[in-house]
C-alpha cells in the first residue's frame, strides 16, 4: 500500500517558512501525540535549524497517557520545551505563552537589558496536515482566527495572529515531505487523517488498523465491537488477510450486512477508522521513543 500524498502547494509552503525565519523567535513544532514520530516533518529541522524549539504533544486525550510522559522526556532530553495538549477541549493551551517565554527567557532578559520591554515575541507554528495547529491557535488566542476542519490541507497561507501585547504567532499550511522512506509511517498518517482519504483504498487501510488493533490493544476490539475474543493470527497469514477477518467479525456485530449475508466490510472500515480518530475505541500511542 503505498501512500503518497504531497500537493503542489506544499513546494510554495516550505519556501515560505524558509523566508519567514528571520521574522521569527521561535519555532513551535506541533506533533500528534499518538504518532511523534510519524508526525514529525523531517525537513523541519534543516529548514529551522538554530531557533529555539518548542514541542506540543498535540491530541494527549487520545494517546496512551504513560506513553505521552516518555515522549515528553524524549523531546525534553534533546532540548526542545514541551507542551501536551488537547487543542480540541483547551487543556493544555493556557500554558502556550508562559512556555514560549521561558523557551525565551535569556533573549527576553536581553531584551530587557536594552529597554527593549515592549518588543513583540513572534513564533512561527509547524506541523503536518490536521495536526490541529489552527485550532491550538484559536484557543490560544480565545477567539476564532484561523480557519480549522477536521480534514487536512484547510490552511493554505500564512497568517499571522496577535496573542497579547508581546506575542504574536505565525499559522502556516500543513507540510508533508515528497516520500515517505517507512510505509508504517504513512499508514500512521492516513490512521490518524493527515493525509486525505480519497487518496486511498479505504478497506485496504482499515484492514492494516485492524491487523494493528488486533494483535496490540485486542481489549479495545473486544469492547469497541462486542466480539467474544480476538482470532489469533495464522500463520504466514499479512496484515490485510488478517484484519479483513477481524473487519468480518466486527462487521457482522455491528449488522452491516448486505445481500447474501455478506459483511459489507468498506462500511465497517469507515467506521472503524471514525471511532479510532474520534478516540470512541480508546487511547493509543502507536510509537515509542528510541531507547
Amino acid at each position: 500500500m503505498n501512500i503518497q500524498w504531497y500537493p503542489g502547494h506544499m513546494t510554495k509552503t516550505r519556501r515560505m517558512i524558509a523566508e519567514q525565519l528571520k521574522n521569527v523567535d521561535a519555532v513551535c513544532e506541533i506533533l500528534d501525540a499518538r504518532i511523534p514520530v510519524s508526525s514529525r516533518n523531517p525537513d523541519v529541522d534543516q529548514l529551522t535549524a538554530g531557533k529555539p524549539r518548542l514541542v506540543v504533544l498535540n491530541r494527549v486525550d487520545q494517546a496512551d497517557p504513560e506513553a505521552t510522559k516518555r515522549w515528553a522526556a524524549y523531546f525534553r532530553a534533546k532540548g526542545y520545551a514541551v507542551l501536551e495538549s488537547n487543542a480540541k477541549g483547551g487543556a493544555g493551551t493556557a500554558k502556550f505563552a508562559a512556555a514560549v517565554r521561558e523557551l525565551l527567557s535569556d533573549k527576553l532578559r536581553a531584551y530587557a537589558e536594552k529597554g527593549q520591554t515592549g518588543r513583540v515575541v513572534r513564533v512561527m507554528i509547524l506541523g503536518i496536515p490536521n495536526v490541529g495547529k489552527s485550532t491550538l491557535i484559536n484557543k490560544v488566542a480565545g477567539r476564532k482566527t484561523a480557519r480549522t476542519e477536521d480534514r487536512p490541507g484547510v490552511t493554505r497561507s500564512k497568517q499571522w495572529v496577535p496573542i497579547d501585547k508581546g506575542l504574536e504567532l505565525l499559522d502556516t499550511p500543513g507540510i508533508l515531505w515528497p516520500k515517505f522512506e517507512d510505509q508504517s509511517v504513512g499508514l500512521n498518517l492516513a490512521y490518524t487523517g493527515a493525509v486525505k482519504d480519497d487518496v486511498l483504498d479505504v478497506e485496504t487501510l482499515g484492514c492494516h488498523l485492524m491487523a494493528y488493533l488486533g494483535e496490540r490493544y485486542p481489549g479495545a476490539l473486544t469492547a469497541g465491537y462486542k466480539l467474544p475474543s480476538i482470532p489469533e493470527r495464522e500463520e504466514g497469514e499479512n496484515d490485510i488477510a488478517y484484519g479483513y477477518r477481524l473487519l468480518e467479525a466486527a462487521g457482522r456485530r455491528r449488522g452491516f450486512l448486505i445481500s447474501g449475508g455478506e459483511v459489507d466490510t468498506e462500511r465497517m472500515a469507515k467506521i472503524l477508522l471514525d471511532e479510532f480518530r474520534g478516540g470512541r475505541l480508546g487511547r493509543f500511542t502507536l510509537e515509542e521513543p528510541e531507547v
